[in-house]
């Protein structure tokens, strides 16, 4: 006879479970509009920012943003620009406590993105362009960086009043 539990995860494993996700702001401008809309000589330049945020909720719960940030052209032909913050509430379980902060800030943010790229390439399509895809980010990366630079703070605070 099969053991219906045989599939279910131990009461003691590690696990990530997102609870909700949601866009939490999002803004779409097409300045130029109908002008921006005609065809372009050459292509424009697009640039995109990207930024993760976290904030404890509760002991396993934590509220995650996603933030993604483009636009397309340069002021005066400025295209287009977006922002979109999409988050998801996450609860960690058995998870220890030196390791919460990179499940948060990676694997997190990592669940979130297909569908904070699919909102972003929608609501550009939307616009009236091509969709705009965004190609994977680098969460470890970033989280990486992100703690390079809190140690360098740290240590510039530490550092007697005086010495450059």
């Amino acid at each position: 006879m099969a053991d219906s539990q045989a599939g279910a995860p131990k009461s003691d494993a590690p696990s990530i479970s997102v609870l909700t996700q949601y866009i939490k702001d999002m803004s779409f401008e097409n300045p130029n509009a109908p002008m921006s809309l005609a065809p372009q000589q050459q292509a424009p330049s697009i640039a995109v920012n990207v930024n993760v945020n976290a904030r404890a909720l509760s002991e396993t719960d934590y509220e995650v943003e996603l933030i993604l940030v483009g636009q397309a052209g340069e002021a005066p032909n400025l295209l287009f620009q977006m922002e979109l913050t999409y988050c998801g509430i996450f609860r960690l379980q058995n998870i220890p406590a030196e390791q919460s902060a990179p499940v948060v800030m990676i694997e997190c943010p990592r669940l979130l993105f297909p569908f904070a790229r699919q909102i972003v390439a929608d609501a550009v399509r939307n616009g009236g362009f091509p969709p705009l895809y965004i190609d994977p980010i680098d969460f470890a990366g970033l989280f990486q960086e992100r703690q390079q630079e809190l140690a360098k703070q740290d240590l510039a605070n530490k550092e007697p009043a005086g010495k450059a």
